[in-house]
């Protein structure tokens, strides 16, 4: 529930970003379109049910993953769930995902044309988000008479 929850909360600022900015920076239909190689011949992505259905499934399957991942640090001793252990193991997280996605584009045969720099350093902002709401569900869902807040 945790990694879902944290990938709902990162699609939406992301969307969002994407639509007060006029940006490319949606994940699941830039992530479907590379997986299924589907940029079109200008460089834009693919807008068809299929890629955004593959990108989205994708999304939250990694989402998942990560949130499994953070389960796994804190049951071996690393960081608590706490707010500030979110935010921060979100950073790290974001860094992480920022390298993969670099070089998904350098090795990816047809890559859209998109801001590849602003929409790195958004995935740094949106994964510290993704962080922070995976520990607030995973908290609440633990813990639920204890402070969030330390």
């Amino acid at each position: 529930m945790a990694g879902v929850a944290g990938t709902a909360a990162m699609n939406t600022v992301l969307y969002l970003l994407s639509l007060t900015t006029g940006r490319v920076l949606k994940i699941p239909p830039l992530l479907g379109t590379m997986l299924l190689n589907r940029t079109h011949p200008d460089g834009n992505l693919s807008g068809a049910v299929s890629t955004h259905v593959v990108g989205t499934v994708a999304h939250y399957t990694v989402g998942i993953l990560y949130a499994i991942g953070y389960l796994a640090l804190w049951e071996s001793g690393v960081g608590t769930i706490t707010a500030s252990w979110g935010l921060l193991i979100g950073f790290g997280n974001g860094i992480f995902a920022m390298i993969i996605w670099y070089f998904f584009f350098m090795i990816h045969p047809r890559p859209p044309h998109i801001q590849l720099e602003r929409y790195l350093l958004t995935l740094v902002f949106s994964h510290i988000i993704f962080g922070f709401v995976v520990t607030f569900v995973y908290f609440h869902l633990t813990h639920p008479e204890h402070s969030f807040w330390q």
